[in-house]
This record gives C-alpha cells, structure tokens and sequence, in this order.
C-alpha cells in the first residue's frame, strides 16, 4: 500500500519532526517543494493528499492542480495567502491555527506599548551614545488610568485586555463582529472606529487582513487619534500605510508606533519608518517561542491527519471567510 502523501509549500521551522510525527498515524511521506512557487509546488503538490503552507501563496492556479488534495493545512492565524472560495469549490478542506501564539502576541503587544510608554529603546539608545539624561526622555505619562483601544476583539486582543487591566488601564474595542455579552464579560467599553481613535492613549490593532481593513490605517485615521497617541500592530502589515504613518508622525499628529508587521518584509531600504526614534519596529516575532512552534505543527497536522482520516477536524476555516 502507497503512503498517504503531503507536499510541504515552504516553513520557518528548524524541524518538521512535530508534524511528521502526528502525521505518522495516516502513514504520511512529507514531500518539499524546492520554492514556493505555482509550478514548483505543483511538482511535489499535484498528486498530493493534502498540503503544508506557512506563506506560500496556494492560488486558484496551485488549487486547480491539485488532483488528488483533500485538505490544506495553513501554519499560522491568517488565511489570506490561501484562495478559500477555490478550495471550497473543489472540496477542499481548510485548517488552520486559530488559537496558537495567544501569549506570544498579546505579549508583544503590551510590551510594545511598554515600550513606548516607558520610552524603552529610545532611553536605551540615548544610554548607548553616551547620553545619560533624564530631560531628553520627558514627558512620561502615567500608565495607570490610560486607554487602550483594541482594534477587533478575538482571542488576541481578549487575551491582551486582562494584561492592560492589571496596570490599572481602560480598555475599549471595536469590534462590530463581537457579541455584546464578551465585551461585558471582560469589563471592555464597546465603541465604534472613530470614537475609539479619538479617545484611545494606545490603539492596537488586531483585525483580519480583508479587501475592506486592507490600508485601514491611513491619513484620515491618523488625524483622528490623539496626537499624544501611540498605534501598535501586531496583525498584518497591509493594515497601515506606513507612509501615512510616517507623515503623521513627522507632523506630530500622534507621538509613536510600534510595528511587529510591516506591508513588506524585510523593509526596503527606503522604508520611512526605519531609524525613526518614535517607532519601534521588530521583525515579525510577536508569534514566535519554542512552545508556540510546536502547539503551531501539532495543532494543524492533528487536523490535516483527521480530515484524511475521514474524521472532521478542530479548526476547518468557515467558507464564509
């Protein structure tokens, strides 16, 4: 009997040990594609039972190949570099990760406002070039008493909102997506996109990658924060026109950013935002520890070997996204 066979597009991980190891139970040979392109995934994907994304692009192209393929299987939260309304036309199967890396980025996106609220790096580059001033920092505000506006409230920014309360912050979302009931669980001041911007100390975003948040932080968002205001992303990079950002930032039209995401990564060499003293930048790690890679590689091949097991999975992707 033929061994059930699983192309991997591409992957970040040192080993894929975790994965092989759940997939072991359906008899399954993992095949590498040599780059994540159309015709170099559909070498190893065309007769494949099931595929491995992390960023590949699995197009309406790839999926029209795909002779054979049962299910995806996508390492990560977003789903945007996978054609949904093509696989669920040739019923394909979609998983995904959707409750991995919760501590990881709600982490990085209180210690990216930390940071900025401390003024961490910039006290900490000013130290480095033999600066060791107090004035050059000031103002600092209060953390205590501040708000923090969530832009969406899934599972990262609900786990995120118990971390701001515990420094004595207001927390506020927007979210027209959220049930009523969750907000007032989580003592969370439901608002609407322009009241929240225009209240917020802290504005953190957390909403999907769509064609309608695609740019949702641009020049008109910007003049409606407070100019002592910090943005913090941690979603996707497409969700704010970096360029924007920096003009609002040179006209002192908000005080600060910090960026895990950017639109395109690594930045290009004329990115605005780079070597600024007001943005903090980190190069897509808000997901990353040793445990969360694991969760990441078990979680998805569990679901990838159920549906070829004939058994339905934990997390398929809803086709109405």
């Amino acid at each position: 009997m033929s061994k059930t066979l699983v192309a991997v597009v591409d992957t970040v991980f040192p080993t894929l040990d975790p994965a092989r190891d759940v997939l072991a139970k359906v008899d399954a040979e993992l095949v590498m594609a040599e780059q994540p392109t159309p015709d170099s995934i559909l070498s190893v994907a065309s007769e494949a039972d099931a595929v491995l994304v992390t960023y590949g692009q699995i197009t309406s192209e790839v999926i029209d190949g795909l002779k054979n393929c049962k299910v995806i299987g996508r390492f990560g939260i977003g789903i945007d570099n996978i054609d949904i309304p093509a696989a669920t036309a040739k019923g394909i199967i979609v998983v995904y990760a959707p409750v991995y890396c919760l501590d990881e980025v709600s982490d990085h996106a209180m210690a990216l406002m930390l940071s900025l609220a401390r003024k961490i790096t910039f006290s900490n580059n000013l130290v480095s070039n033999g600066r060791w001033e107090m004035p050059a920092v000031v103002p600092i505000a209060r953390l205590k008493g501040r708000t923090l506006g969530l832009i969406g409230l899934g599972n990262i920014p609900q786990n995120i909102v118990g971390k701001a309360q515990a420094f004595g912050m207001e927390v506020a979302a927007a979210d027209p997506y959220c049930p009523d009931d969750v907000f007032n669980k989580l003592n969370v001041k439901k608002m609407g996109l322009d009241e929240l911007l225009s209240v917020s100390d802290f504005v953190s975003i957390h909403a999907p990658l769509t064609e309608e948040t695609e740019g949702m932080f641009n020049a008109g968002a910007f003049k409606k924060m407070k100019n002592s205001a910090c943005l913090i992303n941690t979603a996707r990079g497409p969700l704010v026109n970096i360029d924007d950002l920096a003009v609002a930032l040179e006209n002192g039209e908000i005080a600060g950013a910090g960026l895990d995401v950017l639109p395109t990564e690594p930045p290009s060499k004329d990115n605005p935002l780079v070597g600024r003293q007001d943005v903090i930048l980190t190069p897509h790690t808000g997901f990353y520890s040793e445990d969360a890679l694991l969760d990441l590689q078990t979680t998805v091949a569990s679901d990838v070997a159920d549906v070829l097991d004939g058994k339905p999975p934990k997390y398929p992707v809803k086709t109405s996204q």
